[in-house]
């Protein structure tokens, strides 16, 4: 079922922006049509988005609950090819269940908690779209029902994104009108290069010209994740559990209340990964109507709502990790969750993961030492990989994985290597290196210099001592 959803192309032609509409009747004008840009590597320079939607709740007819549609769109896009017009309908016609996929039975609230959160669609050639939503119950007296904004992107930075949504809420109690010119602006103005800032002009009636900055973190491969709710629900020992089931490309289900909660843990159980991209069934928040997707024979990393616990806990599965975020608890293991890392290199992680932990105080200093253990930990473990890659005179590169795992001196190293050499989530890695004559300068390969130089200078040390 989830294929049926999630997994088609959802591919997006763009062409000029047509004026927003509303749906629900509000009539909104268009100052000037926007002339589109080409789209620059992810270095910087891409759009922010692609589309802003208000999601709400419509009852149906004839009976007590409720459906979400859209009721806003912006860009509205005009004048796409048949086959390019079906493609955003099956796109458009996703996303409102991924905004409420609590289900259909609601009742008109004063009081509700404002959540923010995300969800993934995954497209067949493995690119995916973000949806970064804010759900809150819009400003008015009496009984009234939630609404989502939600922003629908390519890039991944969470931060930068939810502070937007900050922007179009503060917009959206004034009128839905006064939205418009932020996002053409947003949509006008290029993504950052890490590090760099883009700083909008926009007016609010009664408040005057306000100066709004976005900065994308200088790190960018932690720029979409915050590791602090993972290490509140979860302790180190359970965290590493999890790292090691999803570098064997298991099935994970995690367990919350709050759609915050989940999308954020499951995001960052995912970014440990790095420089590895989890490239199997992947949904932050799983829909009502797509809890089957736990049945599923292949891999898969989702988040299930604590209210369909049961159904979950009901339904047929083998050899998946059930993870209550609420209680800090596995409901489910295979039991071998302890043994799959090396020993030794388990206890350098725990030890990294523990030191100094109190002292951090911003969200930045906690993901790095975070996502440092780990990012060494397969710096020690395959960081010798650009050795082994073999080349034409054309610079096509030949893998050489039998002589890559022998170079592995330690025998429990070498043990956990040659499983993970099988997995897709190294195949893929070792495709797009072979690709490139050069290994990719980032993060991964500074730390894997890094490392070797110690190396090196470790060695004439240890010939001193003897």
């Amino acid at each position: 079922m989830e294929g049926q959803v999630v997994g088609r192309v959802f591919r997006l032609f763009r062409r000029r922006a047509g004026p927003p509409q509303d749906n629900s009747g509000e009539a909104l004008k268009e100052p000037e049509r926007a002339q589109e840009h080409s789209l620059p590597n992810f270095a910087g320079g891409q759009h922010f988005f692609e589309y802003l939607l208000v999601v709400s709740l419509k009852k149906k007819r004839s009976q007590d609950d409720y459906e979400p549609i859209i009721t806003y769109q912006f860009p509205k896009r005009e004048n796409l090819l048949r086959g390019q017009q079906e493609e955003e309908e099956r796109l458009l016609k996703a996303i409102p269940l991924f905004c409420f996929p609590d289900g259909n039975e609601w009742a008109s609230l004063t009081e509700y908690p404002r959540e923010t959160f995300s969800f993934v669609l995954t497209n067949v050639d493995g690119s995916r779209k973000i949806g970064y939503c804010r759900r809150l119950l819009p400003a008015g007296p009496g009984p009234r029902l939630p609404k989502v904004y939600c922003i629908i992107s390519c890039i991944g930075c969470f931060g930068l994104f939810s502070k937007i949504l900050d922007e179009v809420e503060k917009r959206h109690q004034i009128s839905m009108a006064v939205i418009y010119p932020f996002m053409q602006g947003l949509r006008e103005a290029a993504f950052p290069a890490p590090g760099k800032t883009v700083t909008l002009k926009s007016f609010i009636p009664d408040s005057g010209t306000e100066f709004i900055s976005l900065t994308r973190p200088l790190d960018s491969h932690l720029e979409h994740v915050d590791f602090s709710s993972l290490l509140h629900c979860l302790s180190f020992e359970q965290i590493l559990q999890i790292f090691a089931s999803a570098v064997l490309e298991r099935k994970i289900i995690f367990l919350a209340e709050g759609l915050s909660t989940l999308s954020q843990c499951i995001h960052a159980a995912a970014a440990l990964l790095y420089p590895f991209s989890w490239a199997h069934t992947y949904i932050p928040v799983v829909p009502e109507s797509l809890l089957a997707t736990v049945c599923c024979p292949t891999p898969f990393m989702v988040g299930v709502q604590m209210r369909f616990q049961q159904e979950v806990m009901d339904s047929p599965m083998e050899e998946v990790l059930l993870v209550n975020l609420c209680e800090g608890t596995f409901l489910m293991s295979v039991g071998d969750e302890k043994d799959i890392l090396p020993p030794k290199l388990q206890d350098g992680i725990l030890d990294s993961l523990g030191q100094g932990i109190n002292e951090l105080k911003t969200a930045e200093q906690i993901n790095e030492h975070v996502s440092g253990p780990f990012v060494q930990f397969f710096v020690k473990t395959v960081g010798h990989y650009a050795s082994y890659i073999k080349r034409e005179a054309n610079g096509q590169g030949h893998f050489q994985e039998r002589s890559f795992c022998k170079a592995v001196t330690s025998k429990t190293n070498r043990r956990f290597v040659k499983k993970f050499v099988k997995t897709q989530l190294f195949s893929l890695f070792i495709q797009e290196a072979e690709k490139s004559k050069n290994p990719p300068a980032g993060y991964f390969q500074q730390k894997i210099l890094e490392y070797e130089e110690q190396k090196k200078q470790k060695k004439p040390r240890e010939k001193t001592v003897k």
